[in-house]
């Protein structure tokens, strides 16, 4: 018989517990943008509405492995936030200004 995981988890020790709250943090930090729109219970036909697009432009765009850094900027923006793209080195981390920008201008 299946256990509920609400029994499970009032059996792990606080330790487990701490550290299984601090993997699903570290998880929730890296989302696939579908999953992201998701969590921000927003719907495919909002986000489309946003961006001027239909549903099925929203779904492609979602699944894609490779975007331009514009459409990933709109896209964002769609959903009410703002894109910042870091690159971290040893010698510290960077925030990349103006990234798809001109693109953006234009609209």
């Amino acid at each position: 018989m299946a256990k509920r995981f609400s029994e499970l988890r009032a059996k792990m020790s606080p330790a487990a517990k701490a550290e299984a709250a601090r993997v699903a943090a570290e998880l929730r930090k890296e989302l696939p943008l579908h999953q992201l729109r998701q969590a921000l219970k927003l719907s495919q036909e909002k986000v489309a509405q946003e961006l001027g697009a239909t549903q099925a432009a929203v779904s492609r765009l979602e699944h894609r492995p490779d975007l331009f850094v514009s459409t990933l900027r709109r896209f964002i923006e769609a959903m009410g936030g703002e894109l910042e793209v870091r690159a971290h080195f040893p010698t510290g981390t960077v925030t990349l200004a103006d990234l798809g920008m001109a693109a953006h201008a234009a609209r």
